[in-house]
């Protein structure tokens, strides 16, 4: 592992790390965020996945999160969206390829060689942390924005073990029936709408497995994608299946960060709970 910069960040560190990463086979770049409590042991963690055409940078630099994860003594960890290089597939459309990998394991030519962004999140950036820093694996939440909330939630629902709460920001709710989710999961894992589509579903996942732990959900009213998003499918699955979770829209919202930030506050302090509890 590389480190490529360390910056005093409200009483505890931001580091920005390259590695090699097994899951992708590529160089990987990660943001991670440590409090001061980690001097003297391991914190809690909550992963922070970002949206399309994002990298580790975006949510580090524009969601305000570390002045409230200090506050809580946890740690942030802001990995990319895919992996990235010369010899790395890609495609002209900002919604498929390098900055839109949608957090799952590609079986199909050319993406499958690359693009294992499941794995690579749920195990390959896992076992590398929590080598090297005082983070403690007992004690992880996730979040995400957009196609990274979409990721917080599926990976949360399979992975309940692993997750003592989740939640998310204008996740995409429903890409088995969206634009965004259809295309992408055509293109990664094949034309077969079955239950390798399903199982990156997040109002499918609510349906059949839901979540055993809090969860917290926000999506703006005027958000431009509110469409592509589909939050009502899993507002339905949630009151279908009497999943305690707090799902809200948030009057005059969009899309951007500016909603992201303002709401950070909040959703770190919802994970503190759960995570020192």
């Amino acid at each position: 592992m590389e480190t490529l910069s360390e910056n005093a960040c409200f009483g505890g560190t931001q580091g920005v790390y390259k590695h090699a990463s097994r899951a992708t086979g590529t160089d990987m770049t990660f943001g991670l965020f440590t409090p001061v409590e980690a001097q003297d042991g391991p914190v809690p963690v909550l992963w922070y996945l970002s949206g399309l055409t994002c990298t580790h940078e975006n949510a580090m630099t524009k969601a305000g999160a570390q002045c409230w994860a200090a506050e809580h003594g946890i740690a942030l960890i802001f990995p990319d969206t895919s992996p990235r290089g010369d010899g790395v597939a890609d495609d002209d459309a900002y919604d498929l390829g390098q900055g839109a990998g949608f957090y799952v394991n590609a079986t199909q030519d050319p993406w499958a060689a690359n693009f294992q962004m499941w794995d690579y999140i749920t195990e390959d950036l896992p076992g590398l942390v929590f080598d090297h820093f005082a983070l403690d694996p007992e004690r992880q939440g996730i979040t995400g924005h957009s196609m990274g909330g979409h990721g917080a939630l599926t990976i949360a629902m399979t992975l309940p073990e692993q997750f003592r709460s989740v939640s998310a920001f204008s996740p995409i709710c429903n890409p088995t029936a969206s634009d965004w989710g259809r295309k992408q999961l055509e293109a990664y894992l094949g034309d077969e709408e079955d239950a390798d589509w399903q199982a990156h579903d997040a109002s499918h996942l609510m349906t059949t497995r839901g979540f055993d732990g809090p969860m917290l959900i926000d999506t703006g009213t005027r958000d431009q994608f509110i469409d592509l998003l589909r939050p009502e499918t899993l507002a339905q699955a949630i009151a279908a299946r009497r999943q305690q979770a707090t799902f809200r829209m948030q009057p005059g919202y969009d899309h951007s960060y500016f909603f992201v930030s303002s709401f950070m506050e909040e959703h770190i302090g919802f994970h503190a709970e759960a995570l020192w509890a």
